[in-house]
């Protein structure tokens, strides 16, 4: 690794984000929808692995805590933070159903799910959106490049602009706070 190195990624960031801009019409349809089952009560609820997990986690705090504007706290949650829930599912039923489950147990109509996959190929997330349509649920997906299995399930599926995890992932927590300002102002 070298500095030229660590200039060419911040270089593709930059270009990746550059891309990224032709988006904005589809991230305003998951900022409206967000927000729209939020003012009737919906949760926003997330899940992710791995890197995702910790992006799902993150983006929740930002909506239960406070995101720019001190607020009432919003119902947002991550599935993914509950070891036990998820060591337990994971045992009992399988990896696949870790976040179905426990979206079944939690979620009603009204809710929406953003469920955060680099691949968009995420058994247990597509589990969960599968379950999510069931219930009456509304999804919203962020994947890369190809958006993988989730383009077709997802209500609205952002698939950033790479195929790079990385990048991806950085992409993913510009559209997550985008949603979570979005949602934040239209309470204030």
């Amino acid at each position: 690794m070298t500095a030229e190195d660590i200039d060419n990624a911040f270089e593709a960031t930059e270009e990746n984000f550059r891309k990224l801009r032709e988006l904005t019409p589809r991230v305003v349809e998951a900022c409206e929808l967000a927000t729209e089952r939020v003012l009737n009560g919906g949760k926003v609820i997330f899940c992710g692995n791995g890197g995702s997990a910790a992006d799902a986690q993150h983006l929740a705090a930002e909506l239960m805590g406070r995101f720019m504007l001190d607020r009432a706290p919003l119902a947002a949650m991550a599935l993914n933070v509950n070891t036990s829930t998820i060591t337990a599912i994971g045992n009992d039923y399988s990896y696949d159903e870790i976040f179905e489950r426990q979206l079944r147990g939690i979620g009603r109509s009204g809710d929406v799910l953003i469920g955060l996959s680099t691949s968009g190929n995420s058994r247990n997330v597509i589990c969960a959106i599968e379950a999510a349509r069931e219930i009456g649920i509304a999804t919203i997906g962020l994947t890369g490049e190809t958006g993988g299995a989730m383009s077709n399930l997802c209500d609205i599926c952002i698939r950033v602009p790479s195929k790079s995890t990385p990048r991806i992932q950085e992409m993913h927590i510009a559209v997550g706070h985008s949603i979570c300002e979005w949602v934040e102002a239209a309470l204030a």
